[in-house]
C-alpha cells in the first residue's frame, strides 16, 4: 500500500538542505511519517510559512519540528557580502537575502517566533539544533 501525502506522525519538519543531515534518521522516522521542508539553513521563509499552512491546513499536520545545526555554512557568510557577490557575478541585485546569522541558538529561537507568531502557521513548534559533532539533537529553550 502506497503511503498516504498526510503523514502518519501528524508533524513538518524544517531542516537545512545540508547532505550531512538526515532528519529521518536523526528522528527516528520512516517514510510517510513527516513532512519535510528543505532550504539553505533550515531558514524560516515566506515559501516555508506557505508550504507549512498547506501542510497543517489540508494534510493535517499539527507539529513544527525545526532543526538547525552546528557547522552551517550560513554562520560563515554576510548577507551583504553574499549579495555583493552574487551583483558582482551576473549583474544583477538579488530580491532574496541568504539568511546568514551569527548565533545558532538566537536564530532558532527567532524561527520559533516567527512562525508562533504567523496566523497561517498552527499547532507547537519545538526548536532544535542538531549537533554535528557529537550526532545529538539538542533543544534550543
Amino acid at each position: 500500500m502506497e503511503p498516504s501525502a498526510r503523514p502518519a506522525k501528524e508533524f513538518a519538519v524544517v531542516t537545512c538542505m545540508d547532505a550531512r543531515l538526515d532528519p529521518y534518521e536523526i528522528l527516528g522516522l520512516e517514510h510517510g511519517d513527516a513532512h519535510v521542508i528543505r532550504n539553505a539553513g533550515g531558514i524560516v521563509t515566506d515559501d516555508v510559512i506557505r508550504s507549512l499552512a498547506i501542510s497543517q491546513r489540508l494534510l493535517g499536520t499539527r507539529e513544527v519540528v525545526l532543526i538547525q545545526h552546528t557547522g552551517c555554512g550560513l554562520l560563515t557568510i554576510s548577507d551583504e557580502d553574499f549579495a555583493r557577490g552574487l551583483r558582482e557575478e551576473t549583474g544583477t541585485e538579488p530580491d532574496w537575502s541568504a539568511g546568514a546569522f551569527l548565533d545558532l541558538d538566537e536564530n532558532v529561537r527567532a524561527s520559533v517566533a516567527r512562525l508562533e507568531a504567523d496566523p497561517f502557521t498552527i499547532g507547537s513548534v519545538r526548536g532544535y539544533v542538531y549537533e554535528l559533532e557529537a550526532g545529538r539533537l539538542r533543544e534550543v529553550t
